[in-house]
């Protein structure tokens, strides 16, 4: 079983549903059935969501490949906490910037990225072994 990933993927998952939810809310308040309407700030909303669904999967196939693989959970829990902050950062960071530069929204990003490239790189030295 892939104790670390699953747990990881359960918090992944509930993080994709809250920001599911921001986008559902605006939609039903301001009626709109598909798309960010007219104001910023939903756009920036949708694409906060749009984000965390682009990146997670990714991470999340690199992980249990990496525990697969065996990799020692105690570095599982230090890739997959540091994920974790980085996608909160990032949705942070978007959200209160409305778009635009946000110190939260670029570490976000950094992290996140450093995150899969290490998976990356740990996951095709498995592979070569």
């Amino acid at each position: 079983m892939t104790n670390v990933t699953a747990l990881y993927a359960g918090l992944y998952a509930i993080l994709i549903i809250v920001l599911a939810f921001r986008v559902v809310q605006f939609r039903r308040t301001e009626k709109i059935g598909l798309g960010s309407g007219e104001r910023r700030e939903n756009e920036v909303r949708v694409r906060v969501h749009a984000n965390a669904v682009e990146n997670i999967p990714i991470a999340l196939i690199l992980m249990v490949i990496a525990e697969l693989g065996g990799l020692a959970a105690l570095w599982l829990y230090i890739l997959g906490g540091l994920f974790l902050l980085g996608r909160l950062m990032h949705a942070i960071g978007l959200t209160v910037a409305k778009g635009g530069y946000h110190p939260g929204r670029f570490w976000g990003t950094a992290i996140s990225w450093t995150v899969i490239l290490i998976l990356a790189v740990i996951d095709i030295g498995f592979a070569l072994i």
